[in-house]
């Protein structure tokens, strides 16, 4: 018969519980992009259509070990989340402000590059 948790983490000494509590902060902490999507219940379909890639795609991005800063913004972006940057130093932690503009600049590019895109000019 399958215990309860509770009943299981209940018997379990001070130490222990803070020592599992602090290997499961730890685990929260540190994801791959793939648990991240997993643990929050988001498919690679799912994902693929809001990053308007295939699923192959997503998992390729998934797959790498050096992705670029603008598709991992994308990933997290489409999750619902936002995508900081810090350096952390002996004497603090230094968020890294450069790629905030990312998402305009390369909107801001495309928007130029697109050949069926009518300027006020032309209009």
């Amino acid at each position: 018969m399958a215990k309860n948790f509770r009943e299981l983490e209940a018997k379990m000494s001070p130490g222990a519980r803070a020592r599992s509590e602090a290997k499961t902060q730890k685990m929260i902490e540190e994801m791959a992009l793939n648990e991240l999507r997993q643990a929050m219940g988001i498919t690679q379909e799912r994902l693929a259509k809001a990053l308007r890639i295939n699923q192959a795609g997503v998992s390729k991005i998934e797959s790498r070990s050096d992705i670029f800063v603008s598709t991992l913004r994308k990933a997290i972006e489409a999750m619902g989340g936002k995508l900081e940057i810090r350096a952390k130093f002996p004497a603090g932690e230094v968020r890294i402000r450069q790629f905030g503009g990312l998402a305009r600049r390369q909107r801001s590019r495309s928007r130029r590059s697109d050949p069926g895109r009518r300027t006020k000019a032309a209009a």
